[in-house]
C-alpha cells in the first residue's frame, strides 16, 4: 500500500533520524577519541544510562536483521531517535555541551557517549540507509572523498555487545526521575499556555510529594534541576502559596507542582535565571557559573 498521507510518514521519520544525526555530528566537532575520550569508569551518570539504552537499541536491531524484521529495524531507529535522544537526552545535554569549557571533564563525558552511539548507530543502519550512513561515517571518521575504500562503513562491522555500569537499580532510579521529569514538564506546558513563563528556563518549580517518592525525591534534586532544563527547583511549602500556576499530578499520587517566573536575570550566555547575573564585574551579563567557565578558558 502507498499513499501520500504513507509517504509523508515515511519522509517525517527519516528526517527525525536525519536530523538527529546532525546534532550529533555538529557537537563532536573538536573530539578526537583518541585523545579526548573519557574512561567508561569516569562517565557522568546520564551518559551510562544513554549508552546502556543504546545497547538495548543494539541488541533489539542485530536480532531484528537476523529474523529479517525491517519494519522493527526502522521502529527501533525512528523511536530511539525521536524519543529517547532528541526528546529527552540530547535535549538535556545541550547546557553541558554549550556552557561547560571546551575541553572540560563533563562536556567530554557528553561527547563520548555521542561518539560511541553515533559510531554504533550508523553501523547498525548502513544496510537499509546506505547512502545517509555512508555519509555521516565519512564526516565523523574524517574520511575525504577519495578516502581508502576499505575504511567505508560498509566494510565496518557492527560494534559487538558492551557491557555497560548501569545496573538494574541504576536503570529503575532513571525511570522515576523520567517519570517526575514528564510531570514537570506537563506543569510547565501549562504554564506556558497561561503565560505565566515562555522558555521553561524562566521557570522556577516549587514541588511537594508524599510517601516513599518524597524520599526518592529529595535525594535527587539536582538531578531533577538538571533534566528538566528550568532556573530553580524548591520545595512547595503548601502553607506559604506564591503566584503562578498550580498542578497536581495524577501520575504520581500526592504530587503537587507550582511554576513561577524565577528570580533574578537572564544570563546571556546559558539563559538560565540567576541572582548572581551582574555579580561579577568583569561580565556584568552572564551569572558566576559562565564566568567561572570563562576564566577557566583563558588559563
Amino acid at each position: 500500500k502507498v499513499s501520500d498521507e504513507i509517504l509523508k510518514q515515511v519522509s517525517d521519520a527519516y528526517r527525525k533520524i536525519r536530523n538527529t544525526i546532525r546534532y550529533f555530528l555538529s557537537n563532536l566537532s573538536d573530539f578526537h577519541p583518541e585523545k579526548n575520550r573519557v574512561a567508561d569508569s569516569e562517565l557522568a551518570e546520564i551518559d551510562r544510562w544513554a549508552l546502556a539504552k543504546f545497547e538495548e537499541l543494539k541488541n533489539k536491531i542485530s536480532q531484528s536483521y537476523e529474523k529479517y524484521e525491517f519494519h522493527a529495524i526502522y521502529q527501533g531507529l525512528n523511536y530511539f531517535c525521536g524519543t529517547t535522544m532528541s526528546a529527552f537526552y540530547l535535549d538535556i545535554l545541550k547546557d553541558r555541551l554549550y556552557t561547560s569549557a571546551p575541553d572540560s571533564k563533563a562536556r567530554r563525558s557528553a561527547q563520548t557517549a555521542l561518539f560511541d552511539i553515533l559510531d554504533g548507530m550508523l553501523r547498525l543502519m548502513s544496510p537499509i540507509l546506505c547512502f545517509t550512513a555512508a555519509e555521516a561515517w565519512n564526516v565523523l571518521r574524517g574520511i575525504g572523498e577519495n578516502g581508502p575504500l576499505l575504511q567505508e562503513i560498509h566494510f565496518a562491522e557492527f560494534a559487538p555487545p558492551k557491557v555497560i555500569d548501569c545496573d538494574a537499580n541504576m536503570m529503575d532510579k532513571w525511570s522515576k526521575l523520567i517519570k517526575i521529569r514528564s510531570e514537570i514538564t506537563k506543569a510547565l506546558e501549562m504554564a506556558r499556555r497561561d503565560k505565566v513563563i515562555g522558555h521553561s528556563l524562566e521557570a522556577e518549580v516549587l514541588v511537594a510529594v508524599e510517601g516513599e517518592m518524597a524520599d526518592f525525591l529529595n535525594g535527587h534534586w539536582d538531578i531533577i534541576k538538571e533534566i528538566s532544563i528550568i532556573s530553580e527547583l524548591a520545595v512547595l511549602q503548601k502553607d506559604s502559596p506564591v503566584p503562578g500556576i498550580q498542578f497536581t499530578s495524577e501520575e504520581i499520587p500526592g504530587m503537587v507542582i507550582q511554576v513561577h517566573p524565577a528570580r533574578g536575570e537572564k544570563c546571556e550566555r546559558c539563559w538560565i535565571r540567576s541572582t548572581t547575573v551582574g555579580t561579577v564585574t568583569a561580565h556584568p551579563a552572564i551569572c558566576e557559573r559562565c564566568a567561572s567557565v570563562l576564566v577557566e578558558m583563558q588559563l
